[in-house]
């Protein structure tokens, strides 16, 4: 099984936005780098960061689901 079947839903809705948040981040940066302005740079760095940090919710809330599946197979098994 992969991450994405055994994940909660908040899970994969961290993963969702963190994807839409870096894709969005990354072609604002390509829109800034051919118009040349520099504040969409910034915005587009945001989106980026937003991301990344949105991306490592998901990891934290993943071994915490992890975690209790293997509590929970451990205490079912001891029974």
């Amino acid at each position: 099984m992969n991450p994405w079947d055994l994940g909660s839903p908040l899970y994969r809705k961290l993963v969702i936005s963190a994807m839409v948040l870096i894709g969005a981040g990354i072609l604002l940066s390509i829109v800034a780098a051919v118009a040349s302005v520099q504040p969409l740079t910034w915005v587009a760095l945001a989106f980026i960061i937003t991301g990344l940090l949105t991306h490592l919710a998901g990891l934290v809330v993943r071994a915490r689901d992890a975690r209790a599946r293997v509590a929970a197979a451990r205490s079912g098994r001891g029974s």
